[in-house]
């Protein structure tokens, strides 16, 4: 397999896909107009069997999801010397009103950058912004910047809108000017109930999703128009990258599917993945999918969908050396600018 150039290896291992637990945005929007029926949403979504254990999973998670010392032991034991911290997906609250969003991501910012200030060698942060209002992202991720936070953690879509809305063009563009990081991380499937058993919520539900938010960053033209963002796609980028030659296809014969000037595998060496697939075969296809240089560790820490050994995983994988050592720390090193500390 050809590989291509990447990262010279890293002093750091680096994990980029790590959450923490907010209790103080739970709080803010528990008993709110829209709270009972965004919930009553995600339990059709999901079902009552992933729902009993889902709830006993993430309560016995709590300490690594909130406790700084928890979390740098847990680190300490996987080998991972940095962690980028994004807030839980359950934290979007993308149902609530313009006032409430507000709060919300004004709370999840402060709260998330509190954390990772217990150990900012260790920690880097992301914040959040409201997908449900364009009006208010720009605020919302400059917010983020100034709190030291890296950038904001998105879902794929909102109520309404997908990432390709036109609505969204000041968001992408600002997120560029300011070199800022955008982490595309899923969080329900407009799969709805046919996904409500066996996990499907989470198990195609996620991949299906990052596919869909992708295709549509790619197609509509907006990776033409901002070709600085960096976008860093959680789950290895879902479907997309194991079947873009589908996407190619289309690009080539259809006039109807050509929204972006090339084809569009040529964008996935200007996205970032995390390498969280859970196979080996799968990591090496995006391997030759996006180029070694375009994959970062990443584990969903610390839940039970997530890699408790995500070098292990990745020894396992048993890529080239250079890939090897490129995916554990060398392009997030690079990515997080590390390197000078």
């Amino acid at each position: 397999m050809a590989m291509h150039p990447v990262a010279s290896s890293a002093s750091h291992t680096v994990d980029v896909h790590a959450h923490v637990l907010l209790p103080a945005v739970e709080s803010l929007v528990a008993g709110r107009p829209g709270f009972a029926e965004a919930k009553a949403l995600d339990a059709r979504r999901n079902g009552p069997e992933a729902l009993a254990v889902s709830g006993p999973m993430v309560a016995e998670r709590i300490p690594l999801l909130t406790d700084v010392t928890q979390r740098l032991a847990a680190m300490d034991k996987q080998g991972i010397d940095v962690q980028l911290v994004s807030p839980s997906p359950s934290h979007y609250h993308y149902w609530t009103d313009p006032g409430t969003a507000r709060t919300v991501w004004r709370e999840a910012n402060v709260a998330t950058a509190a954390h990772c200030a217990q150990a900012p060698d260790r920690l880097r942060g992301l914040g959040l912004v409201p997908l449900q209002h364009p009006d208010q992202l720009v605020e919302a991720l400059e917010h983020a910047l100034a709190l030291g936070l890296l950038g904001v953690e998105i879902s794929s879509h909102a109520p309404g809108r997908d990432l390709s809305d036109p609505a969204y063009e000041q968001f992408w563009a600002h997120a560029e000017q300011a070199n800022a990081l955008i982490f595309l991380h899923p969080f329900g499937c407009t799969l709805e109930e046919r996904l409500n058993r066996w996990y499907l919520s989470n198990s195609v539900g996620q991949p299906t999703e990052n596919a869909v938010a992708l295709s549509h960053l790619i197609f509509s033209g907006v990776l033409d128009r901002h070709p600085g963002l960096r976008i860093v796609a959680a789950h290895g980028g879902g479907y997309l990258p194991v079947h873009i030659g589908r996407a190619d296809r289309a690009w080539r014969v259809r006039p109807d599917a050509r929204g972006c000037a090339r084809e569009p595998s040529s964008y996935l060496r200007s996205l970032y993945f995390d390498s969280l697939v859970h196979d080996r075969a799968a990591l090496w296809s995006l391997v030759r999918a996006a180029g070694a240089d375009r994959i970062l560790l990443g584990s969903d820490f610390p839940f039970d969908m997530g890699s408790e050994d995500p070098l292990g995983d990745l020894r396992a994988a048993e890529l080239p050396p250079s890939a090897h050592d490129a995916i554990a720390g060398g392009n997030a090193a690079a990515l997080l600018d590390l390197r000078s500390e």
